[in-house]
């Protein structure tokens, strides 16, 4: 974050802020990389007070079990609370119609509306297979904000995923490939289909970020098709050889 100018250059002083991570189910434990890793998110709520936030809430709609034991189970409430934020359980009166305007296969959702009226959305999902868009990375973890997931299964998902990318503007995206899951998406239960990478992706461009994100599992940004989609609607980039990334080991 530093080499992209520092948490500050994202979260002016007095905002509220909301962090969505991967909590997709309540029976896994983050070993198991089906959720986000939960140090990374503590981080970035730490990060975001540094920076001067008024609030950090971070949420999801978890689709296996409760939002409660899912929180805990993945640690990540346990992280969050312990560096200043607040998680919240997503109320169902906050879904509301919501236009899409630029959306091609999808015109209107039920969105949540404290993510859509944040001051600073932070995307962080976790890298891993998905059985159905093949990899679920940073665009994909967008689903999470809306009430009819199914919907999107039967009108052509790539391009529904791009759609809401087009709805939801985090203004970071920090993909967790701490530890990715290979195989078995997006719940996994294997720990032979856990790799341990110790990376995290950063960018302000959350389709260049899932872009680079492909390589880590051999493919590449064509491979999924969200990824195309996005950037054909001028959603952000996937042309990697023309943009400027930094690589930066960290010491142990």
């Amino acid at each position: 974050l530093a080499s992209l100018g520092g948490m500050q250059k994202f979260v002016p002083s007095g905002a509220r802020v909301v962090i969505k991570p991967n909590i997709c189910v309540d029976y896994r434990t983050y070993e198991y990389a089906a959720t986000t890793n939960p140090w990374v998110v503590g981080a970035l709520v730490k990060l975001s007070l540094e920076a001067g936030a008024a609030s950090v809430k971070v949420f999801d709609f978890p689709f296996g079990g409760t939002p409660e034991k899912a929180y805990a189970n993945s640690g990540i409430k346990e992280q969050v609370e312990a560096a200043g934020g607040k998680m919240e359980i997503m109320s169902a009166f906050k879904f509301k119609a919501t236009d899409i305007p630029s959306g091609k296969n999808l015109a209107k959702t039920d969105a949540y509306q404290e993510a859509l009226e944040a001051d600073v959305l932070i995307n962080v999902p976790i890298a891993k297979d998905h059985g159905t868009t093949r990899l679920s990375l940073g665009m994909k973890n967008m689903m999470g904000l809306i009430r009819d997931r199914g919907a999107l299964h039967s009108r052509g998902i790539g391009q529904c995923i791009a759609d809401l990318a087009s709805l939801f503007h985090p203004a970071l995206t920090v993909i967790d490939a701490v530890r990715v899951l290979t195989a078995n998406g997006p719940t996994g239960g294997n720990l032979d289909h856990v790799r341990q990478l110790d990376t995290i992706i950063a960018s302000p461009d959350m389709v260049a970020a899932d872009a680079y994100a492909t390589s880590l599992f051999g493919l590449t940004p064509q491979d999924i098709a969200y990824i195309p989609a996005a950037a054909g609607m001028g959603l952000g980039r996937m042309d990697l050889e023309n943009l400027l990334i930094e690589e930066i080991a960290i010491g142990a």
